[in-house]
């Protein structure tokens, strides 16, 4: 069943495969209050400010992570103009303003990753709600545009002081290059991944290139050749903004590619039933830590895919795909999840039915730049959003909702 949208596009009814636009909305409406209800709090004795415990059960620990904010600060975005009045624009300030006393009254850090995500967050903010600050998006944006480095061998390092050049920066800060303006610079840094990143053999995008620690003659980088799957998605949202902003046929060609190399190489089976009755194939979770946030990001920029890539040649056939993953990795998280005090807890692996996290246990630990797992991976606050956003997207396929307004 297809149904067609004001622009006269042709698009699938996803409502009709999987759970229904009420249904698919309730879900998300309802990861939406858990993971509010059980990890934001006042920051401190701080009037005016929010903040989020990184574990649930809470931690003695005072830890924070600043780009599972800016995730969380993406998550009330998507659930906010959903369904207006259901966070409201206040929570959403407050947060902004938790997130940058917590920092230290500073919006950067020494991550570039970590600064593209919550310039992408405050971004959103700004042009769906009018929330956030225009100071703290031109920072942001301006690090990243700064940081560009080909001489040095990038692209945009990983954090400061680095010659580690990876697609988890690059990535979302092409994405907010085109979304600012910085038509150029995302052009570039598209064709830099592209070029420098890209498995010929899967498909799939590395990792990233960092300084070689020996080796003859111009052996001067090296490849890190691991696979993770934020970085496909990161990509696509990527060649998707650049796509649009230029109408370059090479943008919409990657997109393709890429998503045919994730249908083929990433997803995994599970024991549910897709929308044809066949076994659903869904995007894997990652673990905790860090790693709970991945396969939500993959999901979020597929279904960007299915909402809003520009038609030309087999341009339905790309939305529909990518959409068939969303719904299908959706229904997995719902599946799988736990109910504690009558509201859903994700599972760090939405193959497997989630573990309740007790009171107990080692705690995630910030360890040479990268947060690693607790001991029970949902009690992290990556995974719990996670599977939050898997469903918000599913949820906005359903009501057919766009990121950007569509050209008639």
């Amino acid at each position: 069943m297809v149904q067609r949208s004001k622009s006269g596009r042709t698009r699938q009814s996803w409502s009709s495969s999987r759970a229904s636009q009420t249904e698919a909305a309730a879900r998300a409406a309802d990861a939406a209050d858990a993971v509010i209800t059980r990890h934001l709090h006042r920051l401190a004795w701080i009037p005016g400010t929010i903040i989020a415990d990184v574990a649930w059960p809470r931690s003695a620990t005072t830890s924070w992570h600043y780009w599972w904010h800016a995730h969380l600060v993406d998550l009330l975005v998507d659930a906010e103009t959903a369904r207006p009045g259901s966070v409201g624009p206040t929570t959403l300030a407050r947060l902004f303003r938790g997130i940058r006393v917590r920092n230290l009254g500073r919006w950067t850090n020494d991550y570039y990753d970590d600064m593209a995500w919550l310039g992408l967050a405050i971004e959103r903010a700004r042009r769906h709600l009018g929330v956030g600050s225009a100071r703290g998006e031109r920072v942001l944006a301006g690090r990243i545009f700064d940081s560009w480095a080909p001489p040095k061998g990038g692209g945009i390092p990983w954090r400061t002081m680095d010659y580690f050049f990876n697609t988890p920066a690059n990535g979302p800060g092409a994405i907010l290059m085109a979304r600012t303006g910085q038509t150029e610079r995302a052009v570039a840094m598209c064709d830099w991944m592209h070029e420098k990143l890209l498995d010929p053999v899967s498909g799939l995008v590395y990792d990233g290139i960092k300084q070689a620690t020996g080796g003859p003659g111009g052996a001067d980088w090296d490849i890190v050749t691991a696979i993770y799957t934020y970085c496909q998605g990161v990509v696509l949202g990527a060649e998707l903004e650049t796509l649009r902003a230029t109408g370059g046929v090479r943008h919409r060609d990657r997109i393709g590619q890429v998503l045919e190399a994730i249908e083929k190489h990433l997803l995994v089976r599970t024991d549910l039933s897709d929308a044809r009755g066949g076994p659903a194939r869904i995007v894997p979770g990652a673990g905790g830590g860090d790693g709970g946030l991945f396969a939500g990001i993959l999901v979020r920029y597929l279904a960007l895919i299915a909402t809003d890539l520009p038609d030309g040649p087999g341009a339905e056939a790309v939305r529909t795909r990518a959409g068939r993953i969303v719904v299908d990795t959706a229904e997995a998280v719902w599946q799988t999840r736990a109910i504690v005090n009558d509201a859903p807890l994700f599972s760090a692996d939405w193959r497997q039915q989630a573990v309740i996290p007790a009171d107990s246990g080692s705690n995630a630990q910030f360890i040479a730049g990268a947060v690693h797992s607790s001991e029970t991976p949902e009690r992290d606050l990556s995974v719990q959003p996670s599977g939050w956003m898997a469903l918000e997207a599913a949820a906005r396929l359903a009501d057919d909702v766009s990121e950007h307004p569509r050209v008639p």
